[in-house]
């Protein structure tokens, strides 16, 4: 059975948690899961099956407007949440 899985979701959490460190906001687990979540509705999806794709696509990652296009996304769904924490 194969599993397909969207790569982004790898790449968001990774890069949020590196972005976190340097902004002076709430880094709770639900604060943080608001802004991966906030910034991969605004990214296109990257859905692989096999570990061919996933070589493919981290070859993609190279690119230095797929890492400003991530940054970006990150970084607004940060201010969003910020401004409108939803702790419990």
């Amino acid at each position: 059975m194969y599993k397909i899985k969207n790569y982004m979701e790898n790449v968001v959490e990774s890069a949020t948690e590196n972005i976190l460190k340097l902004m002076n906001i709430c880094k709770c687990e639900k604060c943080k899961a608001d802004i991966m979540a906030i910034a991969l509705n605004e990214l296109p999806p990257k859905y692989i099956v096999t570990e061919i794709g996933e070589l493919y696509t981290k070859a993609n990652e190279l690119e230095q407007q797929f890492s400003v296009d991530v940054q970006t996304a990150i970084i607004k769904a940060a201010l969003i949440v910020g401004k409108n924490p939803k702790h419990d």
